[in-house]
């Protein structure tokens, strides 16, 4: 096997083993958050559990009128 053909092969394993280990990472969060969803029961909205901290790009205060925003 020639240099540059060992080298493409081990960058491919890399690759696929990095895609690997970040997808199950991905899926243990997901599974553990939907255990505690589950925990918490029907009464407790996904919401307040886990909040999604956003920052909105315009502050308006005062009233809004159709077509405004």
């Amino acid at each position: 096997m020639k240099k540059t053909s060992k080298i493409l092969v081990g960058a491919g394993l890399a690759a696929v083993a990095t895609g690997l280990i970040i997808y199950v990472v991905r899926r243990h969060q997901f599974n553990q958050r939907q255990a505690r969803v589950a925990d918490e029961g029907y009464e407790t909205a996904h919401d307040i559990l886990f909040p999604r901290k956003q920052k909105r790009k315009k502050v308006h205060y005062g009233p809004v009128f159709p077509g405004q925003l």
